[in-house]
């Protein structure tokens, strides 16, 4: 069986998914196309016009495809011949109907648009969340609600027939480490906290700054603030920088290259800390707690679906635009939530339904559905 896998968006967590999922199954042969993660608005509306090329160059024969979201699949199949008719399952890491926009910012319908289309365009449909799944569904419902015309209300129930929920497994040096990883020593009664996000508006920045800002100074604590970078990077950070650097709290400072480093900082870690407005698994946070790590999370997002209500704090978010009010709340929320925590911890939270052992059972019925087309198609 030998499969096309397309990644038109390659950022850090699709690439691991991808890598980890050719890993899983060696039994089927794999031809990887990807594109990396920069200009958004082009990649997302242009993708399909490179890999058209690509797939036409390659002159294989293709006997499946795996696209992630962010792939225009509708074009590519008009315009791909080679992969027209063969049976297809599109993966959603993210639903462009659900993250999170500022009053300045251009509204536009395309990304949104571009995913409609190829879930429809799909035989198979998976996303890695319950909560992606719905607000994809709940979007695609108010979408369909302001149209001022010819509302095509079926298309949902015909979405909703080939979806399913899948979601994306630890990588095999996480559970590789976490196997290996020395007995944790601590150090003058101290208390380590993790924040492992990318450095952008979505991860609530400001939300971070405000929650070190409301931990009382007598606590011992060592703050890493690591993620990936990139070249605009939110003016806060230096705000959340020189707070911890006042309070000698700063660990860790920006992004770890070395990945046996990073998964180190993870396991030393008492605490991981989310402040996101928008993550659809929270791979990052699944990972440290993986690793050790207590989740404090704000009670929204996918969140609810892995850490129970005792790691999770009271969440006043409605945009990246709340009001000073509003963040100053949840952060008040956030630290009551980590002093509650330094008092008790609690028990480690159990992620094994999330390896690939268990996991790969469930890739492989999703295969079986996805290849099921493929017979049908065939006879």
């Amino acid at each position: 069986m030998h499969l096309l896998l397309l990644s038109a968006y390659d950022a850090q967590s699709h690439r691991q998914w991808r890598e980890s999922l050719v890993q899983a199954f060696p039994e089927f042969e794999w031809t990887v196309l990807v594109m990396p993660a920069r200009y958004f608005a082009w990649r997302i509306r242009g993708n399909a016009l490179h890999f058209a090329r690509e797939i036409d160059q390659a002159d294989a024969d293709y006997d499946a495809v795996i696209a992630t979201s962010m792939v225009d699949l509708a074009t590519l199949r008009g315009l791909c011949p080679a992969i027209s008719s063969l049976p297809t399952l599109v993966y959603f890491h993210e639903n462009q109907f659900s993250y999170p926009t500022t009053n300045n910012a251009r509204s536009s319908i395309e990304p949104a648009m571009v995913n409609l289309m190829s879930a429809l365009a799909a035989t198979r449909v998976c996303f890695n969340s319950h909560y992606n799944m719905a607000s994809f569904f709940a979007g695609l419902k108010a979408l369909i609600s302001a149209v001022p015309d010819y509302a095509p209300k079926s298309i949902v129930a015909l979405i909703e027939k080939k979806s399913d929920v899948l979601a994306v497994p630890f990588a095999q040096d996480v559970e590789n480490y976490r196997e290996q990883k020395p007995d944790r020593v601590r150090v003058d009664g101290g208390h380590t906290l993790v924040w492992n996000h990318r450095w952008e508006y979505d991860k609530g920045p400001e939300r971070l700054f405000n929650f070190i800002r409301n931990i009382p100074p007598s606590l011992r604590l060592t703050c890493h603030i690591i993620g990936q970078r990139f070249k605009q990077v939110p003016s806060v950070f230096c705000d959340i920088e020189s707070l911890l650097q006042s309070r000698n709290w700063l660990g860790r400072w920006g992004y770890v290259e070395d990945r046996q480093d990073y998964l180190g900082i993870l396991t030393s870690s008492d605490f991981v800390l989310s402040t996101a407005l928008h993550d659809f698994q929270g791979l990052a946070v699944l990972e440290a707690a993986r690793l050790g790590c207590t989740p404090i999370v704000p009670d929204r997002l996918a969140y609810r679906e892995y850490c129970p209500a005792q790691m999770r704090y009271v969440s006043t978010a409605s945009s990246m635009d709340a009001g000073t009010d509003e963040i100053e709340a949840e952060a008040r929320a956030a630290v009551a939530l980590l002093l509650a925590l330094v008092d008790k911890k609690p028990e480690t939270l159990q992620l094994d339904r999330l390896a690939w052992p268990v996991m790969k059972a469930l890739y492989r019925h999703q295969f079986s559905l996805l290849f099921a087309g493929l017979q049908v198609d065939r006879q």
